[in-house]
Parts: structure tokens; C-alpha cells; sequence
């Protein structure tokens, strides 16, 4: 596809957006048109003016004056309004639209898999979604009055142009192609390097956003000269870039000002040429240099135009390949929700591998869970644990298989009510910047604050919450910062007692926390796994000795279940496993006592 045919590809698609705001659109194109005349007729006053003046002075009578002044003034006033409500509605109108193409950006990205994030920079989506869509913004208002502005210029110097002298005007206008033509090369350079410069704003975001989020590290090793180093390299790639662009730019405004500049000479001579054999009266002249600037005016605002024409259709690019990312996980065609949830699992025969044509991550896993059974999920790194649990809420799709949530398919299910249905604790907790209270009461937004207290006493979080400055109105810091890794952890598992889910996903949710943290972390999962189908993932193996059947994964598949003391008595890989991570733990406390 040619990148003329691609503009107007993307150009067509923004279309749509203007449909809400079609009214502002169309008075402001009148505007535009008004302001126009507005332009044309000043000229024609000017030639009446200087012929008058210099074919009979007399005529030039007060009247005459007044009335023109009079009819000017009123060009004036019309010409005020209609710029004022072209500055201020259609500029609200583009941000309207930058509104809507905003709101669509993020419930699209919402709906995109997890596969999608894992491929792609967060601080490039960020650059979309802000610097690329306030460029589409002034592509949305300027854009329809440009165009319209330009073509009326256009075609109306030209007719009164040529009623004046026929032949200049022809040999004027023959300058154009050759003006539009370097516009167009020109263009093609322009689009690619603010495509790059766009690329490499996003390229610096995330390295901000990983470096700035990850500042704890970076200083606790003393590396902020890396850090500094990286990002400076970013720095200059988009400074080489953004030279490479004002150089095409500086060509660009150089060579339409050259081209510009001959079209004035070819007027003034030509012009007085004309006028020295009678073909063209004075005031005529006087009239045809006003319509010649004019004329160039135009195309020079369409010049300068097309450098933010470039940089909207970039933007609108870059907003459509976000737009056009697929939606792997989305309700199918006739999915129901899931009601009167017992909780029971079951994974029939399934398969799973992350990209088309790679290794499987789970080969042919059959495992049945029934409703309100704790089960826990143990084996070596890599055995494909936590995808396992992934696949339950469909996060991922399972390549081949099916998994069954009461007796149904997942993927016949909607998925706001299989979530719904689905309480999830990680070991890596994320808290959003706000108070306690907000990321407790996340788990079920119209919850009363009663239920929110409740939810945290059950966690075993209201003690510290209350112990702190402000209670549940303490703001948390970005991530949760302010919070100790046991604070954090319960405070997730109160959103979870909230939302209150009949099937419950604990993956590795004590793994980094201390002795004490994990003690009374483990106690709150205890609580909070009463009486609800528990799928436990564990690396500590002595955080698991209670539940009712343990599964042994590996990259072979389940090879072994029972309860621990079975698993004990046997003698197998979960024996073996057992007893490194109980020595691994046992020392790990020896070097504690001995530090403390």
C-alpha cells in the first residue's frame, strides 16, 4: 500500500470521530468560509479606491469613503466572531474528539490480553495515549478548516485573478505544480522522521518509567552512572533524529520560500509590464499584488499546515495500530454468565504454549478440583504453575483442551462473571497510588465502609492500618512504598475477603516475605480459603501441609497427588522436595537468629 493511499486510509477511520460533533464542525466551516470572503473583498475595496483616485479624484467623495469604511468595519466584525468561535468551539471540538479517541484508547487496551503487555513497552503506550493524541487534537480542528480555506484561496484568486489579466495569471499559476510537487517530497521525509521521533519519545518513557520505578534498586547498587548512561544514549538518538527532522524542515520552508519569492518577482515585473502597455489599470495592479500575497499566504499556511498534517496522521497511525492490536481473550458469540458459582475445577486434557509453534509450557494436564477443596500446586520452577492458574480466569487461552468451571467451559463463559467469580493473591501485590481504603474497597466499589473494616479485621490488617497517622484514609505511596511486604500482602487479601469469591487463586502469595510477615500472612489465607475451592501455589512447602490433596507438576505433567502425609509415605519427588525446601528454610532461620 502506498503511503498516500495509507493517509487516506487513517484519515477515513478518523472520520467517525467528528460524527457527534458534525454541528461545531459545520459552523466552524462556514466561519472559515466567512473569514474568507472576508479576505477576497479587501482587494476589490483597494482597486476601487486607487482607481477612483487616479481617474477622477472627485469621485472619491465622502459618501463613497464612509460607505466603504463602513462596509469594511462590518467584514471586520463578522471576521472577529467567526475567528473567535474557530479558536475557541473548534478547539473544544478537537479535544472532544481527543476525549473520545482517549476513552476508546484505554477500553481497548483494558480488554487486550496479558500476552499483549508482555510484548510491549508501557511507556510507549503512554506516549500514544498523551503526546500522539494532543497532536491528533490539533489535526481534528485545523485539518477541515485548512483544507476549506485553501481551496476557496485557491480557486477564488485565480477567477478574479484572471477577470484582471489572463495570461500573468496563468503563468503564475504554473508555478504551483512545481511548489506542490517539493511540498510532496518533501512530505514523504517529513513522515518518516516524525514517525522515528515518535518511536523514540516512547523509547525514552519506558526507560524513564523502568528507571524511575525502579530507583530503589538503582541506588542500592550504586548505579545511577549506568542508569544515567542509558538514558542518555536514548537522549542522543532522539536528538540525531530530531536534527534529521529540522534539517527535511528547514529544506522544506527554504524551498517554498524560494518559490514564493520568484512568484512575487514574476508579478512585479510582468506586472508593471503589463500595466506600462495599458492591460492592466493601476488600482488593478494595486489589486493583483494584494491577491498574489494572498495567494501565497494561502499556500504558505498549507506549507506550514502540512508539517502538523504530518504529525497528526503519525499520531493517528500510531493510535490505530494500538486500536488494531486483537482482542485473543474476549467474550464469544454467545457466552452466558456464570450463576449460583459451587467452584468446581476441572482442566480436561489441556495444552498450553505462550507463541504459536513453541514449546509447550503444559502438555495434556488433566486435573479435577471439587467445589470447596483446598488444593495445592507444587513442583520445580519452569513446571508451568503459575500459568496453570492463569488459565482458570482466561487470562490465556488454552491451545488445546478445555477447562470447566462448574461443569462449563470457561470459554463459553462471559468473562466479567468468571472473573467475578475468581479471587486472585500473588506474591507480587500491586497497589494503586491512593488511600488504604481505596485499594481495599477495589474489590467491591459500592461497598459500604462497615464491610471494608470487616474485610480488613478478617485479613488480620486492621490492627497496623489503625496504628497508622491517618487509618484507612493513609495514603499508600505509588505501588504501596510507604507499606512493609506483610502490610501490602494483607491488605490484598482484605480486597480479596471483600470481593468475597467463591474459587480462590493463591499464587506464591507468602514466597518474599519474612518468618513474621509469612506467619501472619498465612494466617489470614487460612481464613480467607474456609469454605471456598482453593487452588494454592507454594514454594514454601511447609505453608501447605493442611491442604486436602497436593498436585506434584513438573515439565512431564501432574506426576503425583495426595495429601502430605501420603505424599510423605511414598517417598517420591514431593518427599525429595519437601525436605530441600525444610532444610532450605531451616537454614535460612539459623542465619537469621545468627544476624539477629
Amino acid at each position: 500500500m502506498s503511503k498516500t493511499s495509507r493517509s487516506a486510509g487513517l484519515i477515513r477511520r478518523f472520520i467517525p470521530y467528528y460524527r457527534p460533533y458534525r454541528r461545531i464542525l459545520v459552523t466552524s466551516l462556514v466561519c472559515a468560509a466567512l473569514t474568507t470572503a472576508s479576505g477576497l473583498i479587501f482587494p476589490l475595496i483597494v482597486q476601487q479606491v486607487t482607481d477612483r483616485a487616479i481617474s477622477d479624484i472627485t469621485s472619491l467623495t465622502l459618501g463613497f469613503i464612509l460607505r466603504m469604511g463602513g462596509f469594511f468595519l462590518a467584514l471586520q466584525l463578522m471576521d472577529a466572531g467567526c475567528r473567535y468561535y474557530m479558536q475557541s468551539r473548534g478547539h473544544i471540538m478537537g479535544a472532544m474528539m481527543e476525549k473520545d479517541m482517549r476513552s476508546d484508547l484505554f477500553g481497548h487496551l483494558s480488554q487486550l490480553s496479558f500476552s499483549y503487555y508482555s510484548n510491549t513497552k508501557v511507556g510507549q503506550i503512554m506516549a500514544r495515549i498523551t503526546h500522539d493524541l494532543f497532536e491528533v487534537t490539533e489535526f481534528a480542528h485545523h485539518c477541515p478548516e485548512e483544507f476549506l480555506i485553501g481551496g476557496v484561496n485557491l480557486v477564488a484568486s485565480f477567477v478574479l485573478l484572471s477577470a484582471m489579466n489572463l495570461e500573468l495569471t496563468l503563468i503564475i499559476f504554473l508555478m504551483l505544480p512545481v511548489m506542490f510537487v517539493s511540498i510532496f517530497l518533501f512530505n514523504r521525509k517529513m513522515r518518516a522522521t516524525f514517525r522515528a521521533a515518535r518511536h523514540q519519545v516512547g523509547e525514552i518513557n519506558a526507560r524513564m518509567e523502568d528507571s524511575l520505578l525502579g530507583m530503589r534498586v538503582v541506588q542500592s547498587f550504586a548505579n545511577e552512572e549506568l542508569e544515567g548512561e542509558k538514558f542518555e544514549q536514548g537522549n542522543r538518538t532522539f536528538l540525531n533524529l530530531k536534527k534529521r527532522q529540522y534539517h527535511v524542515m528547514a529544506g522544506f520552508h527554504s524551498t517554498t520560500r524560494l518559490l514564493s519569492g520568484l512568484m512575487n518577482l514574476l508579478v512585479v515585473v510582468l506586472g508593471a509590464f503589463y500595466l506600462s502597455r495599458g492591460r492592466l489599470t493601476a488600482g488593478q495592479f494595486a489589486s493583483y499584488l494584494l491577491y498574489i500575497n494572498m495567494l501565497l499566504a494561502t499556500v504558505s499556511r498549507l506549507v506550514d499546515f502540512m508539517e502538523q498534517f504530518q504529525r497528526g496522521v503519525t499520531g493517528i497511525e500510531r493510535f490505530a495500530e494500538i486500536m488494531d492490536a486483537p482482542m485473543e481473550i474476549r467474550d464469544l458469540p454467545g457466552a452466558v454468565p456464570l450463576k449460583d458459582v459451587k467452584g468446581e475445577i476441572t482442566l480436561d486434557n489441556i495444552s498450553f504454549q505462550y507463541e504459536e509453534g513453541g514449546a509447550f509450557v503444559l502438555n495434556e494436564v488433566n486435573l479435577k478440583v471439587p467445589a470447596g477443596q483446598n488444593v495445592a500446586l507444587v513442583g520445580p520452577s519452569g513446571s508451568g504453575k503459575t500459568t496453570l492458574c492463569n488459565l482458570i480466569p482466561r487470562f490465556y487461552d488454552v491451545a488445546e483442551g478445555r477447562i470447566l468451571v462448574d461443569g462449563q467451559d470457561v470459554r463459553s463463559l462471559t468473562l466479567r462473571s468468571l472473573r467475578g467469580a475468581i479471587g486472585t493473591v500473588q506474591q507480587e501485590v500491586y497497589l494503586f497510588s491512593g488511600t488504604i481504603y481505596d485499594n481495599i474497597v477495589y474489590g467491591k466499589p459500592q461497598a459500604l465502609r462497615e464491610e471494608v473494616i470487616a474485610a480488613a479485621k478478617k485479613a488480620g490488617a486492621h490492627g497496623f492500618i489503625e496504628a497508622l497517622p491517618h487509618g484507612y484514609d493513609t495514603h499508600v505511596g505509588e505501588r504501596g512504598v510507604k507499606l512493609s511486604g506483610g502490610q501490602k500482602q494483607r491488605i490484598s487479601i482484605a480486597r480479596v475477603f471483600l470481593k468475597d469469591p467463591p474459587i480462590l487463586l493463591l499464587d506464591e502469595a507468602t514466597s518474599a516475605l519474612d518468618n513474621e510477615s509469612e506467619l501472619l500472612v498465612q494466617r489470614s489465607l487460612e481464613e480467607l480459603a474456609r469454605g471456598r475451592t482453593t487452588l494454592t501455589i507454594a514454594h514454601r512447602l511447609t505453608t501447605i501441609r493442611n491442604a486436602d490433596v497436593i498436585w506434584v507438576l513438573t515439565d512431564q505433567g501432574l506426576e503425583e497427588h495426595g495429601s502430605h502425609e501420603e505424599l510423605m509415605d511414598r517417598g517420591g519427588l514431593y518427599y525429595r522436595l519437601y525436605h530441600l525446601y525444610a532444610n532450605h528454610d531451616i537454614k535460612a532461620r539459623k542465619r537469621e537468629e545468627a544476624l539477629l
